[in-house]
C-alpha cells in the first residue's frame, strides 16, 4: 500500500517509463482519471489536483490529492488536462523547476511504446469534421476485421484504449492535445482543414496551425488540400509520404471525386463508392469520407471494406441531425459546430439537404477569441438561403453588431434569456425562446439550424447538453401542433 507524504505519494516502484516516478495529474476529468489508472498500474507515485476538491474524494487507493495548481515536492512529470493553456501559472511554475508537462495522449503514446506490440496510431485533426472522420475511420477498420477503436477527443481516453490492448487506434486529437503531445508520431495522420478557432488559447493563428501540424509528423501525412492552410501544412510536412484529399478529380498522390465517385489514386484503390451514398451529405461529409479512406488505405485496408463501411455509416448525435418537424419546418441539431468553419459547412449543407430551403440560423455562445465579423461574413455569404438569424450566448452583442454590418437587411432576433445575473443564480435555458423565435422567422419547407459557431460553456455543460436542450425545445414546440393548433 502506498503512503501519502507531504502531498506526494510513496510506494513500490514499477517497470515502464513512469515506474517509481512521482507524477502529478493536474485535472480530475475523464482523461485525467484514466491517466491516474494507467499510471498506478505502471507503478508511478501519483498525486491528483483539481479546481473542484470534491473530485478528489474517491481517488484510487494510494493516490494522493493536493490543492489546485499545487506542485508537490519531488514531482518529476505533470500530466495536464488538455484545456490548460501554455501560459498557465502551473505550467510556468513547472518550467521554472525543470518539470516536464505532457498531456494524456502523450502519456498513452509512451506507455504504448513500451509494450511488445505497440498499437498503430491513425490520427485525425482539423477545425471541422474531426469526430465524423474518426468515426468513419473506426467503422472502416472494424469492417476490415481490425481490433480497432475510436478514442481521444471523441470521448474515450487514448490511455484507456492503450490499456485495453487495442491493436489500431483511430485517434481524434484537438489542437490542445497535440500541443501537449510532443513525441506522438502516428503511422498516418490527417489535417482536414484549419480555420480560426481557439486563438485565445494558442496566441494566434500561427500557434494554432503549428499545433495541428503535429498530426503530420509520422510516416504518412494526409491533408484536405482544398483548404489553403491545410495544403501548406502538408507541403511543409516531413513525412516520407504526403497524400492530398480533394473534392476535385484527384492527382496521382490524392483521393478525390471523379464522375460522382470517390476515387483513390494514391494507394491504387480505384473507385470506392458513389459520393451520393456518403452520410452526412454534402461536400464536408465527402471530404471526411475521403480523409478516413486515405488513413485506412495507408494502413493497408482493402477498398471493399472502405466501400461497405462508408455505405452503412451513420454519424453520431449533434452532427447535422434532424430532431423534429413542426408546421412544415425541419429542425436540425448541429451543436457540434462549435466554430465558424463548422457552421459554414452546416449552412452550406441546408440547400443540399432540402433543395430550395431557406435556413433560420441559431448562433452564439463563447467565441474563444474569434472575431464576430467572421460570423457576419458567413451570414453575408449564405444570405441567399437565410430567412433570419437568432443569436444566443454571452458573446451575442458583437455577433449582433457584426450581422448588422455584413447583412443589414437580414432579420435578427436576440435572446437574452440565459444570461448570468449573479454568481449564485443558475441561468435559465435560452433554447425555448430561441426555438420559438426561429420558428416565427421560418416558413413551410424551411430549416431551423442550430450551428452555434461558438463554444457552449457559457450557458450549457457542453455541446451535447446544448443540442439536447434544442431538441427538447423543438419537442415542446410541437406539442400544440398535435392538437391542431399552430405553435
Amino acid at each position: 500500500m502506498a503512503e501519502r507524504l507531504g502531498g506526494a505519494v510513496t510506494g513500490p516502484g514499477g517497470t515502464g517509463p513512469f515506474g517509481g516516478r512521482a507524477v502529478l495529474v493536474a485535472g480530475a476529468g475523464i482523461s485525467g482519471l484514466a491517466a491516474v489508472d494507467a499510471l498506478v498500474a505502471g507503478g508511478a507515485l501519483v498525486t491528483v489536483s483539481d479546481d473542484d476538491p470534491t473530485k478528489l474524494a474517491a481517488l484510487p487507493d494510494g493516490v494522493g490529492g493536493c490543492a489546485s495548481d499545487e506542485i508537490p515536492a519531488g514531482t518529476e512529470v505533470i500530466v495536464t488536462s488538455p484545456g490548460r493553456r501554455p501560459d498557465h501559472a502551473l505550467v510556468a511554475a513547472a518550467a521554472a523547476r525543470g518539470i516536464e508537462v505532457i498531456g494524456e495522449p502523450e502519456l498513452a503514446w509512451r506507455l504504448g511504446a513500451e509494450g511488445d506490440r505497440p498499437p498503430v496510431w491513425l490520427v485525425v485533426t482539423g477545425t471541422n469534421g474531426k469526430t465524423t472522420t474518426t468515426e468513419m475511420l473506426a467503422a472502416i477498420l472494424r469492417s476490415a476485421g481490425e481490433d480497432a477503436v475510436a478514442c481521444g477527443n471523441i470521448g474515450y481516453p487514448v490511455v484507456s484504449a492503450v490499456a485495453a490492448g487495442h491493436a489500431v487506434l483511430a485517434v481524434e486529437l484537438s489542437s490542445f492535445q497535440l500541443h501537449w503531445s510532443p513525441s506522438v508520431r502516428p503511422a498516418a495522420g490527417v489535417v482536414l482543414n484549419v480555420a480560426e478557432d481557439h486563438l485565445d488559447w494558442h496566441g494566434g493563428m500561427d500557434g494554432y496551425a503549428a499545433a495541428k501540424a503535429r498530426a503530420l509528423l509520422g510516416d504518412v501525412a494526409v491533408a484536405g488540400v482544398d483548404d489553403p492552410v491545410a495544403a501548406r501544412l502538408l507541403e511543409a510536412a516531413p513525412a516520407p509520404r504526403r497524400i492530398g484529399v480533394t473534392l476535385a478529380e484527384p492527382g496521382p498522390d490524392q483521393l478525390g471525386v471523379r464522375d460522382g465517385m470517390l476515387v483513390d489514386r494514391a494507394f491504387g484503390g480505384g473507385e470506392l463508392l458513389g459520393a451520393a451514398a456518403v452520410v452526412p451529405a454534402g461536400p464536408p461529409g465527402v471530404t471526411d469520407a475521403l480523409a478516413a479512406a486515405a488513413l485506412a488505405r495507408a494502413h493497408g485496408v482493402p477498398a471493399p471494406a472502405i466501400r461497405d463501411a462508408l455505405a452503412g455509416f451513420t454519424p453520431g448525435p449533434h452532427r447535422s441531425a434532424p430532431v423534429g418537424r413542426v408546421a412544415g419546418v425541419t429542425f436540425v441539431d448541429d451543436s457540434k459546430a462549435t466554430n465558424p468553419h463548422a457552421a459554414d459547412a452546416a449552412l452550406a449543407a441546408v440547400p443540399a439537404r432540402v433543395p430550395g430551403a431557406r435556413a433560420v440560423w441559431i448562433v452564439g455562445g463563447l467565441l474563444k477569441g474569434v472575431s464576430a465579423d467572421t460570423l457576419g461574413e458567413l451570414a453575408r455569404r449564405h444570405h441567399a438561403h437565410l430567412a433570419g438569424v437568432v443569436v444566443i450566448g454571452t458573446d451575442r452583442a458583437p455577433i449582433v453588431d457584426a450581422l448588422a454590418r455584413h447583412a443589414p437587411d437580414l432579420p435578427v432576433g436576440e435572446v437574452t434569456t440565459g444570461d448570468h445575473e449573479g454568481m449564485q443564480q443558475t441561468p435559465q435555458d435560452p433554447m425555448p425562446e430561441a426555438v420559438r423565435r426561429a420558428a416565427e422567422l421560418a416558413g413551410p419547407g424551411d430549416v431551423v439550424l442550430l450551428a452555434p459557431a461558438a463554444a457552449s460553456m457559457d450557458q450549457f455543460r457542453d455541446y451535447a447538453h446544448r443540442g439536447d436542450a434544442f431538441a427538447a425545445a423543438v419537442h415542446d414546440l410541437s406539442a400544440p401542433a398535435a392538437s391542431g393548433a399552430r405553435p
